[in-house]
């Protein structure tokens, strides 16, 4: 592609917007497996008690970081937003 048409992806505003829609994407497949492991818990405690010991696993745990991290990034993106739809702005701004 052409670098002029390109250019916009450089700005640090862009990479937030990008780094806030990414996010949100990871939590929203993130969510249905959470409600899928809650419903482990009403149905039987036996499977739900084998899935508390496939969280202690390393890579759950890595896993388990990265979606808070993901979180942190996302809530700090939607405020972002409100901030520059909800607050006045001056020229120069």
């Amino acid at each position: 592609m052409n670098r002029a048409r390109l250019h916009h992806r450089t700005n640090l505003l862009w990479l937030a917007a990008l780094v806030h829609r990414l996010s949100g994407l990871a939590l929203a497949i993130f969510l249905p497996l959470h409600f899928w492991a809650l419903g482990l818990a009403i149905d039987s405690e036996a499977r739900f008690g084998h899935f508390l010991r496939w969280t202690d696993a390393w890579s759950v745990k890595l896993a388990e970081t990265g979606l808070v991290f993901l979180l942190a990034v996302h809530l700090l993106g939607g405020l972002r937003v409100l901030v520059i739809e909800n607050f006045a702005w001056r020229d120069g701004q």
